[in-house]
């Protein structure tokens, strides 16, 4: 099995890309619209976008964080669900996962 720190620094390494992130999506919404309608709509649409992207990076970072909580409880690598070893190939590339890959589907 990976060490168990080389683990958590991965998960630590993507909060902190998460975090940078979300900071750049709040920087970027925090401005005001153009006063012509026309720049104001595109505006809207991309703040949309924008607010999507940071929706994903908050869901992204509950994980993280989950998955950290689990490393200080003992608990990372065992899925949540059926308690089995979460696949040494599945936290690779998912290393932030609570299930393995049978309760996955």
């Amino acid at each position: 099995m990976t060490d168990i720190a080389a683990r958590k620094a991965r998960l630590i390494k993507k909060l902190n890309e998460l975090n940078a992130r979300l900071a750049q999506v709040e920087d970027a919404l925090d401005h005001p619209l153009p006063k012509d309608s026309e720049e104001a709509a595109l505006d809207r649409e991309d703040d949309e976008v924008l607010e999507e992207v940071g929706h994903a990076a908050e869901r992204e970072k509950a994980m993280v964080v989950a998955a950290l909580e689990r490393i200080v409880a003992g608990e990372y690598g065992r899925c949540t669900q059926c308690g089995e070893e979460i696949s040494e190939a599945r936290l690779d590339l998912l290393p932030y996962t609570p299930v393995c890959a049978k309760c996955a589907r």
